[in-house]
């Protein structure tokens, strides 16, 4: 029988989430949450972007969607909220996230405690993803799998930014600040947290315990004032940022999240974009991988930022049916069974 299945929010991600459910043989549509009121109402095929009457209309109501009998909860805020989530979980709902949640580590200590007890007391499993961190972590730990020595994993994203018109997300990271702020560095790293969580994830698969994971980055400027329509960035601000979460341990740089990210205007960057995820494995032997997105037959450029949409929220609905399936506590892409694009296979061009 399919999955009954709670949408939460939606917006740029949840969009996504919600077209995806809507699609899915193995995943039912019970229940849409909406945080702003002029959605409350409206019908989830309609808020999809399909266009279709599907006969469920957006509340603000958790006890009514609770009272649906949801399995799984496909949950796509900007932030997780602690409360929210601990509601999803008594009630025995299954949550998958893309709400900048990967392992908890950088939570408040007794807040990760509450979710872990929550959840196992309602039987139920947290799991959180995204591309980036997220895929991008389980692709590097499988280009690890050849090997009978690891000395060094680094995952980079390389991209241009500059379509992702997400302001609030944008602004958090820096964008926009003058070079010589003293709250930048703070302001990029308070930004970026769950980069740290990636690191420790892919630390604990591999076995190592680091000594410090530590922050770095450091940025570009604008040569020139840019209006991105969602974003003003003036001129001598920051439109570029190069950031590394590092684990270290054994005296060395042992695991590296790297990302490179531009704002605006290619020239601005100190670095060269490349335009893709790369994985760089140092060891016996050495393994080099890479992953590049491109659109399909239709899009154009406008569309561009769907779809980093969907690349963050397919990691979380294609992991619903494993997530139903694992122990309750917190899973990560370490510990749930090989997730992959059930269901959504083509019959055609």
């Amino acid at each position: 029988m399919a999955i009954r299945v709670i949408q939460w929010t939606t917006g740029n991600v949840g969009r996504r989430s919600l077209r995806a459910i809507l699609r899915s043989p193995q995943l039912e549509l019970v229940g849409v949450y909406a945080h702003a009121g002029d959605k409350v109402g409206r019908d989830a095929g309609e808020l999809s972007g399909l266009g279709e009457v599907v006969g469920v209309a957006a509340t603000h109501d958790v006890d009514a969607l609770l009272a649906a009998g949801a399995q799984a909860c496909s949950y796509n805020p900007m932030w997780p909220d602690v409360d929210d989530l601990c509601r999803l979980l008594a009630a025995g709902v299954n949550v998958c996230s893309t709400a900048g949640f990967i392992t908890g580590r950088t939570m408040a200590p007794d807040q990760l405690a509450r979710l872990r007890a929550t959840a196992e007391a309602g039987n139920a499993t947290l799991f959180g993803t995204g591309v980036n961190p997220g895929f991008a972590n389980l692709f590097a730990l499988l280009s690890t799998q050849i090997c009978d020595r690891v000395d060094a994993v680094r995952i980079t994203e390389s991209v241009d930014s500059t379509d992702y018109a997400s302001g609030e997300t944008e602004a958090s990271v820096g964008y926009g600040m003058a070079l010589d702020d003293p709250g930048l560095p703070d302001r990029t790293r308070d930004g970026t947290q769950v980069f740290e969580e990636a690191v420790a994830l892919i630390g604990d698969a591999l076995g190592v315990e680091f000594d410090e994971i530590v922050f770095h980055a450091d940025y570009g400027a604008a040569s020139a004032d840019r209006d991105l329509g969602y974003l003003r960035i003036p001129r001598g601000t920051v439109s570029s940022i190069d950031g590394r979460w590092t684990g270290r341990a054994f005296g060395r740089d042992v695991v590296v999240a790297h990302f490179q990210w531009i704002k605006g205007a290619r020239e601005d960057a100190p670095f060269a974009i490349r335009h893709g995820y790369y994985v760089e494995v140092d060891g016996e032997p050495k393994v080099r991988s890479q992953f590049q997105i491109f659109p399909g037959a239709g899009w154009t450029e406008a569309d561009y930022m769907g779809l980093g949409m969907i690349m963050t929220a397919m990691p979380a609905v294609n992991a619903i049916p494993a997530v139903v399936a694992a122990p309750a506590g917190i899973a990560t892409h370490a510990t749930l069974p090989l997730v992959c694009a059930r269901g959504y296979v083509s019959p055609g061009p």
